[in-house]
């Protein structure tokens, strides 16, 4: 990070002299109205370099750290650190409020070793946040804050009824076991397994307490396998990871799976997982589940059906229509070396190319930018 941060700030300093407007005139990239990001930052409409806004129509070269996006001590604290964001005093004091809360309410509930029938503070720190406008809360740190404690979904009463109508239950991949804490709570049969407990060495739960109720250690396809007599409850399984959601599918063998996140290949559960349930199982209930500003989380329960068919879908190389690995997207290595691009970034797992002609039709500025991005793979 400090290496990708001076090379940044060497070519703003670079850019300061480049750029024909000079300080004044720096200005954003747009598309269609809206600004350009690469790497995750706007970039200059001229040297293509990173730069940020000092006031609602002000922008410089570089990138600064910054205070979190939070409400400060008074509105005119927040106006001087963030100039930028055109707020009311009304608007602040609302997020101020709920801010203040939402850091209260957790602090308290971080120290709750039981949850009652009634209770779901994963659920009430939520509808805090909801109170005020988005944009002063930095939200997807309020998620990550709140996954990490409790879970990446939300839960509420109509999903935990349809959960308690399909019990018994088997979670797999419980992670801190909030779900399984509230089914309990409500008097469900419900039992839980993951391979990893909550904390430091659990990269989706580092939260500061442990586990909610009681997860035995067991990976989740094994888990799975143990018991067919339950229905299966997957709950945000990782997109990339086939082991946490399209192995336990196949392991299982029961005749119910209830998968919580998003469906058609969204940010929940492998490719393979949802070619599984595609051809395999047939929808038989879905709830809407509260959720964050992007996401469309929603419980949906799965039947198998009677006669098991093979998936016969295969991604393949676009050039010469080889197999890929699935969920693969683009060509395969070997057509990568053979001919590579006149451009190509990588993109989590994936590998993205542009053809000389698209590069050439590109914004020169924003040519600059990929050509200049720690992601290009050169």
């Amino acid at each position: 990070m400090t290496t990708t941060m001076t090379t940044t700030a060497a070519r703003a300093r670079a850019a300061r002299g480049k750029c024909s407007g000079g300080a004044a005139g720096v200005r954003p990239l747009l598309s269609s109205g809206r600004r350009v990001t690469v790497d995750g930052h706007p970039i200059c409409s001229e040297c293509g370099g990173a730069v940020e806004p000092i006031g609602p129509d002000a922008w410089r070269h570089g990138l600064s750290p910054r205070p979190r996006l939070t409400p400060l001590a008074s509105y005119t604290e927040f106006s001087r650190h963030f100039p930028w964001i055109v707020v009311s005093e009304e608007e602040w004091h609302r997020a101020a409020t709920a801010f203040t809360d939402y850091k209260d309410n957790l602090k308290a509930f971080k120290k709750k070793s039981v949850l009652e029938r009634q209770e779901n503070p994963c659920l009430e720190l939520f509808q805090v946040l909801m109170t005020a406008p988005a944009r002063l809360l930095d939200l997807e740190a309020r998620r990550r804050e709140l996954a990490s404690l409790f879970s990446w979904a939300i839960p509420n009463d109509a999903a935990l009824e349809v959960l308690a109508r399909h019990a018994p239950l088997v979670e797999c991949g419980a992670g801190a076991g909030y779900w399984l804490a509230l089914l309990r709570a409500r008097g469900v049969d419900a039992i839980g397994y993951d391979h990893a407990r909550p904390g430091r060495g659990n990269a989706y739960h580092r939260g500061s307490r442990g586990a909610w109720t009681r997860i035995d250690r067991l990976k989740s396809a094994a888990a799975a396998r143990r018991h067919p007599e339950r229905a299966l409850l997957l709950c945000w399984p990782p997109y990339d990871d086939d082991a946490a959601s399209y192995d336990v599918l196949r392991a299982y063998g029961g005749d119910v799976v209830i998968h919580v996140g998003e469906r058609d290949e969204g940010a929940t559960g492998s490719v393979r997982f949802h070619r599984e349930l595609a051809v395999n199982w047939s929808l038989i209930e879905e709830v809407e589940l509260p959720h964050w500003p992007r996401l469309q989380d929603r419980l949906m329960v799965y039947r198998r059906n009677p006669v098991r068919r093979p998936l016969l879908e295969r991604d393949r190389c676009f050039e010469c229509r080889q197999f890929i690995p699935t969920g693969a997207i683009g060509r395969c290595d070997a057509c990568f070396r053979k001919n590579p691009p006149a451009l190509a970034l990588r993109v989590g797992r994936h590998r993205v190319e542009y053809p000389r002609e698209v590069v050439e039709a590109m914004p020169a500025a924003l040519r600059k930018a990929f050509e200049a991005s720690p992601t290009r793979i050169r």
